[in-house]
C-alpha cells in the first residue's frame, strides 16, 4: 500500500500521466471530426426501415385476411439463439419491454433479444466480477460471508444495469423531443394553415425540425409512415403519445383523435396547444432555475468556503507564526 502511495506521489510519475492524457486528448480531438457520424441520417434510415416493414404489413393484411400479420423476425446470433434455448420467449413478446426500448431509441426485435440477453448475463457476470476482485486483489478485511453477500448485491446490480441504462437514454432522448416540441408545432400550424394535410405537415416539418433534434424529427417520421400505413389514424396518434411518454406530447394527440373524430379544425387544436406546450417549457426552465440554490448549496460550502477562509485568515496566519 505505501508503495502505490509513493507511485502516486511520485512527481515523475504524475507529469507521465499528465502528458499521456494530453497528448491523448489531442489526437482525440484532431480525430473527432473522421469520427463523427451523420445521426440525422442514420436516424432517418432507421425510419424508413420501419416505414418498409409497415409496408410490409400493411400488405400481408391484405393478401391475408384470416391470419394476423407479423413482422418478420430478423434477429439471429448467439444472443438469440442462448434466448431460444432458455425458453425465454415470453420476455421477447413483452409490450413493456418493447416500450421501454422503443421510447429510448430501440426499434425491432433485435434490441429486444440483447436487452434480455443483458438481464440474463448481467448477474453471473457482476457476481464473478465482484467475487473475482474481493478474493484476488483486496478483500478490505471481509469475512467469507461478507464477500459473498458483497458478490450476491453484485450479481443484483448487474440485473438491473441494463435497466437502469435504458432509462438514462430514455430519459436523454425525452428531454430532447420536449426541447423543440413547441418549435415543431409552430411548424406544424404554418403547415397545417397554409392547407397542407396532416400527413404532410408532420412529413415536412420532421425533416425541417432534424437540425434542433433529431429523435423528434425521427418520431414524427415514424408518425408520417403510421398515417399513411395503418388502419386506424387514432392508433398513429396514440403510438406517438406512447413512444414520447410526454404529458404535452399527448395532449397534441389526444387533441388531433378528437379533431378528427368531431370534425373541428385541426389549426385551432394545433394553436392552444402550442400556447401550452411553450408554457410548459418554460414552466419546467423556471422549476429548474428554482432548485438550482438547494443543489449550489453544498458544492459551495465543499469549495468556495474553505478557499475563501483561507484567502480571509490566510495573511493572519502567516503574520502571527512569523
Amino acid at each position: 500500500m505505501s508503495s502505490l502511495v509513493g507511485l502516486l506521489t511520485d512527481p515523475e510519475f504524475l507529469i507521465t500521466v499528465f502528458v499521456a492524457i494530453a497528448a491523448f486528448a489531442t489526437i482525440i480531438t484532431l480525430a473527432m471530426p473522421w469520427l463523427q457520424r451523420d445521426r440525422l441520417n442514420s436516424r432517418l434510415k432507421l425510419v424508413a426501415n420501419q416505414r418498409e416493414e409497415l409496408r410490409r404489413k400493411s400488405r400481408e393484411a391484405l393478401n391475408k385476411k384470416n391470419e394476423p400479420a407479423k413482422l418478420r423476425d430478423n434477429s439471429s446470433g448467439f444472443m438469440k439463439d442462448v434466448v431460444d434455448r432458455l425458453n425465454l420467449r415470453n420476455m421477447l413478446e413483452s409490450k413493456e419491454i418493447k416500450m421501454k426500448l422503443m421510447q429510448a431509441g430501440f426499434r425491432g426485435q433485435r434490441p429486444v433479444v440483447a436487452f434480455v440477453f443483458c438481464r440474463l448475463v448481467g448477474p453471473p457476470v457482476m457476481f464473478g466480477v465482484f467475487l473475482m476482485y474481493l478474493l484476488l486483489v483486496n478483500d478490505f478485511g471481509f469475512k467469507t460471508q461478507q464477500i459473498m453477500m458483497f458478490s450476491v448485491l453484485g450479481g443484483f446490480l448487474g440485473y438491473y444495469l441494463p435497466n437502469v441504462f435504458v432509462q438514462n437514454v430514455a430519459q436523454k432522448r425525452q428531454q430532447s423531443v420536449i426541447a423543440a416540441f413547441p418549435d415543431a408545432l409552430d411548424l406544424m400550424l404554418i403547415c397545417v394553415e397554409s392547407g397542407m394535410s396532416v400527413e404532410v405537415a408532420f412529413n415536412k416539418v420532421s425533416n425541417e425540425i432534424g437540425g434542433s433534434s433529431i429523435e423528434l424529427a425521427e418520431e414524427l417520421g415514424l408518425t408520417t409512415a403510421e398515417l399513411s400505413y395503418l388502419q386506424e389514424r387514432r392508433q398513429a396518434y396514440e403510438n406517438l403519445a406512447e413512444r414520447t411518454g410526454h404529458p404535452g406530447i399527448k395532449a397534441v394527440c389526444t387533441s388531433l383523435i378528437q379533431a378528427e373524430r368531431y370534425g373541428t379544425p385541426v389549426g385551432t387544436a394545433l394553436r392552444v396547444m402550442a400556447n401550452e406546450n411553450r408554457e410548459m417549457r418554460m414552466q419546467f426552465a423556471e422549476k429548474k432555475a428554482a432548485a438550482l440554490p438547494a443543489k449550489l448549496t453544498v458544492p459551495m460550502i465543499a469549495f468556495f468556503l474553505p478557499v475563501l477562509f483561507v484567502v480571509i485568515l490566510g495573511p493572519a496566519a502567516i503574520q502571527l507564526f512569523s
